[in-house]
């Protein structure tokens, strides 16, 4: 091989080096700054969300915008800041939750929930939502270990990592 091919080679290789640490960079820097990739591990979304299913979160939905009653999120379980859980938001601070023989209230007003996989059952709070924080609930109410059950009832906002976009596995579903 001459010296002028060695140059092409050597010229090639640093090239595609140069391309995947750029790609690998690219990769983490929006994994930490854009998304959220979440594992869902129970059945507590379930019709939404299935066991085993992978979401995409985008984690600049909340930046300039509050979170909002009904949207799927993932965030920090509270109870355990290390595990990520996926959810939805049912009450907004301020707000008196109470779940009557599986009707959730908000202020003592039906909240209509259409996603449900089940009719819930159970009766639960009332529990008023401090500023600043969230009441979580599964979709799938009668499995679902929620905002009802946890030591540390409530979500702060900070803790919220990202509005749900899609589930791309097994099958791609808008959320």
């Amino acid at each position: 091989m001459t010296s002028e091919n060695k140059q092409k080679v050597k010229s090639e290789v640093v090239s595609w080096v140069k391309t995947f640490v750029i790609a690998v960079v690219i990769a983490i820097a929006v994994n930490a700054f854009v998304i959220v990739n979440a594992k869902v591990p129970s059945g507590s979304m379930e019709r939404t969300i299935m066991t085993n299913d992978r979401i995409i979160a985008y984690r600049l939905s909340y930046k300039f915008s509050a979170p909002e009653r009904g949207d799927i999120v993932v965030f920090r379980y509270p109870d355990d800041r290390d595990v990520l859980y996926v959810k939805r938001i049912i009450g907004l601070p301020g707000e008196t939750v109470e779940m009557i023989d599986g009707t959730v209230y908000i202020n003592g007003e039906v909240l209509k929930e259409d996603y449900l996989k089940e009719d819930a059952y159970g009766s639960y709070g009332p529990y008023t939502v401090p500023e600043g924080k969230y009441f979580m609930m599964g979709d799938n109410r009668n499995l679902s270990w929620d905002s009802r059950f946890w030591e540390n009832t409530f979500v702060p906002k900070s803790d919220i990592l990202g509005k749900g976009v899609f589930r791309y596995y097994p099958k791609f579903k808008k959320l």
